[in-house]
C-alpha cells in the first residue's frame, strides 16, 4: 500500500490549512518500466494497474484530484466549479482553486512541478513547467490566475531534471531570451560541443517567478534523472511512468 513515507512532503512555510505532497515510484502495483506507482494513464501501462495506483493515491486525499490533459502550454484553469465528467480532457498545464478539499494535480517525469499557495491558505495552485511551458510563461499565467498580490504567494519547486543532466540545444537556449545575467548563467556551454548546453530549469523558474513578484520560493533540490530508485525519468529511460505533485486546502 501507499505510505506517507513513500512521498516527498514540501519543506516550506505553508499555512497549516494547506496540504501538499509529491509522489515517488514507490507504493504501487505496476511492473517493468512502470514500477511501481505509475499514475499516468497515457504512457502504455496496464489500465488496471494505473487504476489501482490512483485508488491508492485517492486514499490519501479528501476527493479525487483534478487531473489535467497537459500539453506543455500556458493554459491555466480554475477548478472551483468542476462538475463536468470530461474535465480531465481539458487541455491545461496549470490549475487554481479557492475551494477546500479539491486537490490540484500535475503529472511529471522530468518536467518541473510547481506548487503554490497564499500565505493565508485561501487559494492554492499547481503548474506543469516543461521548458516549452516555462519559456512561454506558464508560471506567470498561474500566478496571475491566483488573483492576489504575488508577494502573498509561496512556491515550491518539485523534483525535476537537474542542472547536470539537462542537456539542451540552441532551440532551448534561444527560447529564453536573457533579461538578466542570471538568465544567461542558467545555461552552461558544454566544452567541445557547439550549441550544446546544460540548463538549470529550477534557476530559470526562480527567475521568472521572482520577476512575477513571487519571492518566497522553496525546493528544487531533487533530480529525477540521477535517482532511478526513487523517480521516473523520461530523459533517462524513455518508456517510464509518471509521478504527481498535489496540493489542496484542508
Amino acid at each position: 500500500m501507499l505510505q506517507t513515507t513513500d512521498l516527498i512532503i514540501p519543506e516550506w512555510p505553508a499555512p497549516t490549512s494547506v496540504r501538499a505532497f509529491f509522489t515517488t515510484r514507490a507504493g504501487g502495483v505496476s511492473s517493468g518500466a512502470y514500477t511501481s506507482l505509475n499514475l499516468g494513464a497515457h504512457v502504455g501501462d496496464e489500465p488496471q494497474n494505473v487504476a489501482e495506483n490512483r485508488r491508492r493515491l485517492r486514499e490519501l486525499l479528501p476527493t479525487e484530484p483534478v487531473w489535467l490533459n497537459q500539453v506543455h502550454g500556458v493554459n491555466v484553469v480554475m477548478a472551483d466549479a468542476v462538475l463536468s465528467p470530461d474535465w480531465g480532457a481539458r487541455e491545461a498545464d496549470g490549475v487554481v482553486t479557492t475551494r477546500s478539499e479539491m486537490p490540484c494535480a500535475v503529472m511529471v517525469a522530468d518536467c518541473l512541478p510547481v506548487l503554490f499557495c497564499t500565505v493565508d491558505g485561501s487559494r492554492v495552485a499547481a503548474a506543469h513547467a516543461g521548458w516549452r511551458g516555462l519559456a512561454s510563461g506558464v508560471l506567470e499565467r498561474t500566478v496571475e490566475a491566483m488573483a492576489t498580490n504575488p508577494a502573498r504567494i509561496i512556491a515550491w519547486l518539485g523534483p525535476t531534471i537537474g542542472r547536470d543532466a539537462f542537456e539542451v540545444g540552441a532551440d532551448v537556449f534561444d527560447a529564453f531570451p536573457p533579461e538578466s545575467a542570471e538568465d544567461v548563467s542558467a545555461f552552461r556551454p558544454i566544452t567541445g560541443r557547439r550549441d550544446k548546453y546544460l540548463a538549470d530549469i529550477c534557476a530559470l523558474a526562480r527567475q521568472r517567478l521572482y520577476r512575477a513578484g513571487v519571492h518566497a520560493i522553496y525546493g528544487g533540490q531533487f533530480c529525477t534523472v540521477n535517482d532511478p530508485k526513487r523517480f521516473f525519468s523520461y530523459r533517462r529511460d524513455g518508456k517510464t511512468g509518471r509521478m504527481a505533485g498535489l496540493i489542496w486546502i484542508a
